[in-house]
């Protein structure tokens, strides 16, 4: 099947959920605006099933609609990070016997960003979702410098530990700063004449690996990434440049 719709309950109904805020008191008029507003957005058969108000003037909805397009599945593209996903105790043993040394990793948010949600989940020992972050890999010295890290003491400190690896981690993407950000490290780097001496690699909400490739990373993990599959990408990569 290559043109597919959403599912809601029959193949194909096209019922889709959609929640959004309205700057509108809750009202019977607010939730008649939110259904004239769905419809503006071509779904059909609109219902809102709930609203609430979050603050003066402001009032979130979710609303039921049925979608009328379709899309043709055979021709969406996307790429995902090409590393198979092993076990913790496949990663050291992998480290330990091919690479022969451990693997320094320096993880950080940049910019302005101080959410460290996401890059804790990757390089705390805790993990994320009962998969050990990097911290706890004995065969790998992590180091995790926390939140609104300017790119320049981010550069210096991966210098000074020797780092393998640099990770960073962006939450906020008002106004597009994940990209500025994103974008000012690879400049930098670049600038610097220091771009392939590390594997980077990008992670956030809003990222996907061929967003980071775009940038000029090398990999990009978004949400739902397990600390595992980050410490796979990493290894198996550092061996095939090892190896060349």
């Amino acid at each position: 099947m290559s043109l597919v719709k959403p599912y809601g309950d029959t193949l194909n109904d096209g019922v889709v959920q959609l929640a959004f805020t309205l700057p509108i008191e809750n009202s019977a008029r607010a939730k008649k605006a939110a259904e004239l507003y769905a419809q503006k957005l071509n779904l059909e058969n609109v219902s809102v099933v709930f609203s609430q108000k979050l603050s003066d003037g402001f009032t979130y909805f979710v609303v039921y609609g049925k979608a009328i397009p379709t899309l043709d599945y055979s021709v969406v593209q996307a790429s995902e990070v090409s590393a198979p996903h092993m076990r913790f105790s496949e990663i050291n043993k992998l480290i330990k016997e091919k690479l022969n040394r451990p693997v320094v990793v320096v993880g950080a948010t940049i910019g302005d960003d101080a959410h460290t949600v996401g890059i804790d989940a990757i390089m705390n020992m805790k993990g994320y979702n009962a998969d050990y972050g990097l911290e706890r890999y004995p065969e790998m010295r992590a180091h995790n410098l926390g939140s609104q890290i300017p790119v320049e003491a981010l550069i210096q400190k991966s210098l000074e530990l020797n780092a393998d690896v640099i990770l960073v981690s962006q939450t906020v993407t008002q106004k597009e700063s994940h990209i500025h950000n994103f974008t000012r490290l690879i400049e930098v780097l670049e600038a610097e004449g220091l771009r392939q001496k590390f594997l980077l690699i990008a992670g956030g909400p809003r990222v996907t690996n061929d967003f980071a490739i775009e940038l000029g990373y090398d990999a990009g993990f978004g949400p739902g990434t397990l600390p595992s599959m980050v410490a796979s990408f990493i290894v198996l990569q550092m061996i095939l440049e090892d190896g060349k």
